[in-house]
């Protein structure tokens, strides 16, 4: 078997701990990170004094408060430059961790920079990049490259600049002696070598401040989370359009087509003389009506139309109604809900009525909730023998992860002996608010049947 071949440092911290430090491009990588360090920073200084200057000065006739605002949003060039310069010693990406404006133009990515918690970190960086950092780059290539660099260079000093008489290490000692420059430029390459860990270790730190402040994995992790939420609703919606479009389809096509065939068939079998055929005829009509039947009530299970037409109130109505054991309501909401939750919450409480009918042995439910301080309650209690267990195949774990997506919670309780509670709490806001006797004349009016 052939030797694993090492996996390549992704940044300075790993490739020091490797032998082959001092032949890899990764000392040379630190160097120029610091490098440009020093010059970035030298740019942002003069940049940001001479905005917040001359913004000052002119901001007394509004002109300078561009000036101004660009100061604020200084830190936003900085970032994107320092993201860049951190490939140099850190392969991990560093990606951009703004949001995207809801409109497009100037003034909605303007207050959307201005209210980011990231922008103003980002200018902190840059003033601490302005005021600290990039002198201290400078100090730091000071002393562990430059005065490496001119110990080594003293045989070619002594042999230039002194005229192969005399040489001065970092301007303060004479050499007079090529023995003793030569022994000068060898230390000068040993601690060249030791200063190249002292280099790395530097941009290091330097680049883990960096990503701290202007590329954290953290925030990025943050910002993935919060996608990963929104794409979550995203998909609940588009699951809930889709369904309601396939229970148009069926109801509007299919439906209408068995519908018509029951009645076709009807009135064959009235108009056919009694024998085979007229047998034959009522066999076929009496199973067009149960394909009906059934096609009704997978309608219903895709997507109830009284829920679509009159909200949650009337659906879970409708459901207690057709539950075999008596239901007590008492869900009072004012007004329409959103489509997802109002599709949500109908699925739980029509799940939770279907296990107190197969498996509880309760005599009476209650179904009970409304409204309040921007949140739905709904509770479903039995009194049955108790023992549920939401993971036992009760159907209630899928849709209590439907509820988790739209932050909402699912909670059973469910003590041996009984009763059965099981409380649903969902963050949402009225889409449409309903007076009382609104409500009151809808529920009076006739329901389309699916």
């Amino acid at each position: 078997m052939h030797p694993a071949i090492p996996a390549q440092p992704r940044n300075v911290w790993q490739a020091m701990t490797r032998p082959g430090y001092l032949l890899s491009a990764w000392p040379w990588r630190s160097i120029a990170y610091l490098v440009t360090g020093a010059v970035t920073g030298v740019a942002t200084l003069v940049a940001i004094v001479t905005l917040a200057a001359v913004g000052g000065v002119l901001a007394v006739v509004l002109v300078g408060l561009p000036l101004l605002v660009g100061t604020a949003l200084a830190g936003l060039p900085v970032a994107r430059v320092e993201r860049l310069r951190l490939r140099l010693v850190d392969l991990e990406p560093a990606p951009d961790q703004h949001r995207v404006p809801a409109a497009p133009g100037l003034w909605p990515w303007l207050t959307t920079r201005l209210r980011e918690r990231t922008t103003w970190r980002e200018l902190g960086y840059a003033l601490l990049f302005a005021g600290l950092l990039w002198p201290v780059d400078v100090l730091v290539l000071t002393l562990a490259l430059l005065f490496p660099a001119s110990m080594t260079a003293t045989p070619l000093l002594m042999a230039t600049v002194g005229d192969g008489h005399e040489a001065k290490v970092l301007k303060q000692w004479t050499v007079t002696s090529w023995p003793a420059a030569f022994g000068i430029a060898v230390l000068g390459l040993v601690l060249m070598g030791l200063c190249a860990y002292v280099l790395g270790v530097a941009a290091g730190a330097r680049a883990a401040l960096t990503r701290l402040l202007v590329a954290s994995r953290e925030g990025d992790l943050s910002v993935r989370v919060v996608e990963l939420a929104r794409s979550r609703v995203r998909l609940v919606d588009a699951f809930e359009a889709e369904r309601r479009r396939i229970e148009r389809d069926l109801h509007d096509g299919a439906q209408q087509r068995l519908v018509a065939l029951t009645i076709t068939l009807g009135l064959a079998r009235l108009d056919a003389p009694p024998g085979p055929l007229a047998d034959q005829l009522a066999k076929a009509h009496d199973e067009a009506g149960k394909a009906l039947a059934e096609l009704r009530e997978l309608i219903h299970g895709i997507h109830p139309q009284v829920l679509a037409d009159y909200g949650l109130q009337a659906a879970v109505a409708d459901a207690a109604d057709r539950c075999v054991i008596p239901v007590d309501l008492s869900l009072e909401l004012p007004g329409r809900l959103p489509q997802a939750v109002e599709a949500a919450a109908y699925f739980v409480v029509s799940e939770a009525l279907a296990n107190v009918d197969k498996h509880s042995g309760a005599h009476r439910a209650e179904i009970g909730g409304g409204h309040r301080d921007g949140r739905l309650f709904l509770e479903v209690r039995d009194d049955g023998r108790g023992g549920a267990d939401a993971g036992n195949g009760s159907g209630l774990t899928g849709l209590a992860d439907r509820v988790s997506v739209l932050d909402g919670r699912l909670s059973l309780s469910s003590p041996p002996g009984g009763p059965t509670l099981l409380r649903v709490e969902i963050p949402c806001e009225l889409t449409e608010l309903a007076e009382s006797t609104e409500a009151t004349d809808r529920m009076d009016r006739p329901v389309r049947s699916v």
